[in-house]
C-alpha cells in the first residue's frame, strides 16, 4: 500500500498532514507516534472509514471509492478498542463475518483459529461474558478470517498477557511467511515493535518525523532502545526531528 501527501482535517485540526508512506508485500511496518499523532486516523483512511481532505492513497493497486470493494474483500483489521455485538456468541459474530468475507468452510477456519489463538472453548459463550484478554483474541481470529493481504492491526495486544501476546506475535509472523501479509501495526510496546517490524515510522501531530529499520532508527537518535527513542520524540517532537543525525525530513520513501 502507498500513501502520497496524505492530509486529513477535522474542522481548524490538521490529524493528518501530508503524510507518504510505501509498504510492501510480506512486511511489517510499525507506524509509532504519542497519544493523538494521527495513527488511528490514519489507519481509518486506509480502511475507507473516512475520507481524506486531500493527497492520494491505495491499497492492492487500488484507490477508493471505486476500488472499495476490491481492497476491503482482502484486507482485514484487529484492535482492542473496537469491538463486536456483546450479546452474540463467539460462532454468531465470526460466521457473519465469515459469510461478509466469502469465507470457504467456515466453521472449519473459525474452529482453526479459535485453537490457534487457545480459546476454543468460548465458542458458544457470549463475547460480553469473555474477558478483556479472551476478547482480544476473538478480535485477532475475526481480522485472519479471510487470509488477509493486507493486515491493520491497532495495538493487537494490549490486553494480553506475556505469554499469549508472544504467541500472537508468532501468529503474525508465520502469516507474513506462509501468505506473504503485509502488516500495519501500532503499538505502544516499544519492544514489541524492535522486535517484530521490518520498518518502522514515527509521526507526530500527524507528520512524518523519521522512518527506517529499527536498527537504523536507534542508530539515528543514538539511544539503546526504541522505548528510549519514543520517549525522547513524545518530549521533544517535531522541533528536535532534524538533530539526530541522519533523521528523514519528510517526503516520499
Amino acid at each position: 500500500m502507498e500513501t502520497r501527501d496524505l492530509t486529513k482535517r477535522f474542522g481548524a485540526t490538521l490529524a493528518v498532514d501530508r503524510l507518504s508512506f510505501r509498504i510492501g508485500r510480506g512486511e511489517i511496518y510499525g507506524l509509532l507516534g504519542a497519544n493523538g499523532a494521527g495513527k488511528t486516523t490514519t489507519i481509518a483512511m486506509l480502511l475507507n472509514l473516512i475520507t481524506p481532505t486531500s493527497g492520494s492513497l491505495s491499497v492492492l493497486g487500488h484507490s477508493y471509492p471505486a476500488g472499495r470493494q476490491a481492497i476491503l474483500s482482502r484486507v482485514n483489521f484487529s484492535s482492542t478498542y473496537v469491538s463486536v455485538p456483546l450479546r452474540l456468541t463467539v460462532w454468531e459474530n465470526l460466521r457473519v463475518f465469515a459469510a461478509l468475507y466469502s469465507v470457504k468452510n467456515p466453521r472449519e477456519r473459525i474452529l482453526e483459529l479459535l485453537e490457534r489463538f487457545e480459546i476454543p472453548d468460548t465458542l458458544h459463550k457470549p463475547v460480553g461474558d469473555l474477558s478483556s484478554g479472551q476478547k482480544t483474541r476473538v478480535y485477532l481470529a475475526k481480522a485472519l478470517l479471510n487470509r488477509p493481504e493486507v493486515l491493520f492491526l491497532d495495538e493487537p495486544t494490549a490486553s494480553l498477557d506475556p505469554d499469549m501476546a508472544d504467541k500472537t506475535r508468532q501468529v503474525i509472523r508465520d502469516i507474513r511467511r506462509d501468505y506473504g501479509t503485509a502488516v500495519l501495526i501500532t503499538s505502544h510496546n516499544m519492544a514489541e515493535m524492535e522486535s517484530l517490524c521490518d520498518r518502522i515510522l514515527f509521526i507526530e501531530r500527524g507528520r512524518r518525523l523519521t522512518e527506517g529499520t529499527p536498527r537504523e532508527i536507534l542508530a539515528q537518535y543514538g539511544r539503546d532502545t526504541l522505548e528510549e527513542v519514543f520517549i525522547h520524540v513524545a518530549r521533544n517532537g517535531a522541533a528536535d526531528a532534524g538533530t539526530a543525525s541522519g533523521v528523514d525530513r519528510g517526503g516520499t520513501p
